[in-house]
């Protein structure tokens, strides 16, 4: 199965990161996740608040851990609130079903990883996050 390597995720981050100043975002936190949910890549931009790491990895991991983006995972929330009470519960409280956890998908259509960004609206966080995975040729899934 193909991964990302350290030079797309690099990428997906430096363009995730341009997108929020072209768009005049708050400072942001960006991290890309494997398929397994390990972390690839971070960065957070001055003046973003340290506990942003957390937020974009809970967005992200469970993402790629679900194999469902940040959007469905708050729509589903919304309507079985119990289902994701009992996912935070088997991965430690790990997840934050908003949008900004983008999942990235090959050519082929296969997940290959994640990536969460976290800093603005959560809606704003998810283009950036969008932004940055199709600037690495890949699809991305918000």
């Amino acid at each position: 199965m193909a991964e990302i390597s350290t030079n797309k995720a690099r990428t997906i981050i430096r363009k995730a990161l341009l997108k929020g100043r072209e768009m005049e975002l708050n400072p942001l936190a960006v991290v890309v996740l494997d398929s397994g949910g390990h972390v690839k890549a971070f960065e957070r931009e001055d003046g973003a608040a340290p506990g942003r790491f957390e937020i974009a990895q809970a967005k992200a991991y469970g993402a790629v851990m679900l194999g469902m983006a940040g959007t469905a995972q708050m729509a589903r929330a919304e309507q079985q609130a119990y289902f994701m009470n009992a996912v935070n519960g088997i991965y430690g409280g790990r997840v934050i079903p908003v949008p900004g956890g983008v999942i990235v998908r090959d050519k082929r259509g296969a997940i290959i990883g994640a990536v969460g960004v976290t800093g603005d609206l959560s809606e704003n966080d998810a283009a950036c996050a969008a932004f940055g995975v199709e600037a690495a040729n890949y699809s991305a899934e918000i």
